[in-house]
């Protein structure tokens, strides 16, 4: 297994502000650091400025994880726009979080780490662009955790997020989703070898990430996929090819990924809600005067659709899109030219005047 630091891009830079950032609900970070990635030219107008907003356990590094979008004419495209995307407060890929010093003790925050909402993560995000004097964004756009900061975006931020796109998510997390994270922060916290929020010294694998990580993967997904992917075939071990896959894919994670961050990260789109502390959810929504593009997977048994229509018809300037896929929730990296499509018709529309 490599250390984390290992997996981060050797095109990753980083931005230190050292003033203190207060968290929406009341901690203080001495400072943050943050590690983000940018691809193409700063137009001289500075207008042509795209920021991707990464999911649950992406990173800055949008050219690996949605590279299908970048491509000459594609969703983005280094030769006309600037394209922004930065490690989430809270992550583990370089910016500030769990696996961070804390300099009040000299060791890692681990769970000691404060609680944090999406509004931080965009806040944070405010002050990187104000680093490399950036005041528009022509499109704002991401999937899942990423589609929840776009939304904010809009919310905290309207004159800087001229255009809003995301995908794959509501205008506030539902109890389905709140459960289904709680199950498996659960799943993280009954490891045997899990003690004080710390997997013990010289531990062998994770067996709680990767829980955590297989009771996800079967809301990423849907039973059409896993139906015509595997259905009842076994390996020649006698396994099911399902389980396999199950294995897999919480082997990888556990790899590349850090427990108290995967609890960190879920407990805040947990709070995810554009009502919460506003005027309530329905004025919140209806005061995002943007143009918003909702992109809706028609699978997806994590966020349905009904709560992108729902969206929808709050937003006053919004068109939904649809994926009918049998992929489920992750079909947003998985069709990938389709949606490269749907991203660069939208860009391409976006006017930067008002």
């Amino acid at each position: 297994m490599k250390p984390i630091n290992e997996l981060i891009s050797s095109d990753t830079k980083y931005f230190s502000f050292t003033e203190p950032f207060e968290t929406e609900l009341g901690a203080t970070l001495p400072s943050v650091e943050v590690a983000y990635r940018t691809w193409g030219t700063l137009s001289d107008t500075r207008d042509n400025v795209v920021l991707i907003c990464h999911a649950l356990t992406g990173s800055a590094d949008a050219d690996q994880w949605w590279c299908g979008l970048f491509a000459p004419g594609g969703g983005f495209d280094a030769s006309r726009d600037f394209i922004i995307c930065s490690n989430v407060l809270g992550s583990c890929y370089g910016t500030t979080g769990p696996l961070s010093r804390n300099p009040a003790t000299g060791r890692h925050y681990g769970p000691d780490f404060p609680s944090i909402t999406i509004r931080d993560m965009v806040h944070v995000q405010r002050h990187l662009l104000r680093h490399l004097g950036i005041e528009r964004v022509k499109l704002v756009v991401g999937a899942s955790l990423g589609g929840m900061q776009v939304l904010e975006w809009g919310a905290l931020y309207p004159e800087v997020a001229l255009a809003l796109m995301p995908m794959g998510i509501s205008g506030r997390h539902s109890a389905w989703c709140i459960a289904q994270s709680e199950a498996q922060r659960q799943a993280i916290m009954a490891d045997a070898l899990w003690k004080d929020g710390w997997y013990e010294e010289d531990a062998p694998p994770a067996r709680g990430l990767g829980a955590a990580r297989m009771m996800a993967m079967c809301t990423y997904r849907s039973f059409r996929n896993f139906e015509e992917k595997f259905g009842r075939q076994r390996q020649d071990d006698g396994t099911f090819k399902a389980v396999s896959y199950m294995h897999h894919q919480g082997k990888r994670l556990v790899e590349r990924f850090d427990a108290n961050t995967y609890i960190t990260l879920t407990r805040a789109m947990d709070m995810h809600d554009l009502g919460r502390g506003r005027s309530g959810y329905e004025e919140a929504v209806c005061a995002l005067i943007q143009p918003v593009e909702i992109l809706s997977i028609d699978s997806d048994v994590l966020y349905p659709k009904s709560e992108q229509q729902e969206l929808a018809c709050l937003l006053p300037n919004s068109k939904i899109l649809y994926l009918d896929e049998p992929y489920g929730h992750d079909a947003f990296l998985i069709d990938v030219e389709r949606v490269s499509r749907m991203v660069r018709d939208f860009i391409d529309g976006v006017s930067l005047k008002g």
